[in-house]
């Protein structure tokens, strides 16, 4: 039974990969096609969350690979820092990215590229998502819960993106897309928090118990 969920979190973790990878040379194309600063930023988000996932599918393979318990350990604490590191990295990236919007008053460019791109994402991220805290839930895994709850911030993003790139086609409301990605910020702060604390807490226990040991 386990073997087959973590046979499942590769493919997602794969897919994951994939799927960013194409996105963030799409988007980051298309952005500098069309002068679009967000669209950049969004190629850059999926950069992030590609190194999250990377960092997920290794700790995975060696459990897959027979890794004995405290060594499948100390890659579930690796990974579980490198999601907390990249949650504040995604936090950095939504405060210059919406901060100099807002302070050059930049709308968006029109880009079908980007709303097309924006778009199919809401659709792939949020199953994503699901199926990987679902998952990781199943095995019990910290760091592939907060890797899910990452793909939720990138899913939001998406949204901003098309929010911004539509009110301000239909209404002006060129601030719109930088307002909303900065109300995000509270949830993806606490996060990155919460992934490490759990990581160094997991490192505390381990310290303990093998001076017991000893």
């Amino acid at each position: 039974m386990r073997e087959h969920l973590l046979r499942r979190a590769l493919r997602l973790e794969a897919l994951t990969i994939s799927w960013n990878v194409i996105e963030a040379v799409i988007a980051i194309g298309a952005g500098w096609l069309a002068g679009s600063v967000a669209l950049v930023g969004f190629g850059l988000d999926s950069t992030i969350e590609t190194i999250a996932a990377s960092a997920l599918y290794v700790r995975l393979r060696a459990e897959m690979k027979g890794a004995d318990g405290e060594e499948t350990e100390a890659h579930e604490q690796r990974a579980l820092r490198i999601v907390g590191v990249t949650f504040f990295v995604l936090a950095l990236y939504i405060i210059y990215e919406a901060g100099s919007t807002l302070w050059f008053a930049e709308p968006p460019q029109p880009s079908r590229i980007g709303i097309a791109l924006a778009a199919l994402s809401l659709v792939v991220m949020p199953f994503l998502a699901w199926a990987k805290y679902r998952t990781g839930e199943a095995l019990k895994s910290r760091a592939l819960i907060a890797d899910a709850k990452e793909t939720i911030a990138c899913s939001y993003l998406s949204l901003t993106l098309l929010v911004g790139l539509g009110a301000n086609a239909l209404w002006g409301w060129w601030w719109a897309d930088p307002v909303a990605a900065l109300a995000m910020l509270p949830w993806v702060i606490r996060e990155g928090f919460e992934a490490l604390e759990e990581s160094s807490a997991d490192c505390a226990t381990e310290d303990s118990v093998r001076e017991q040991d000893t």
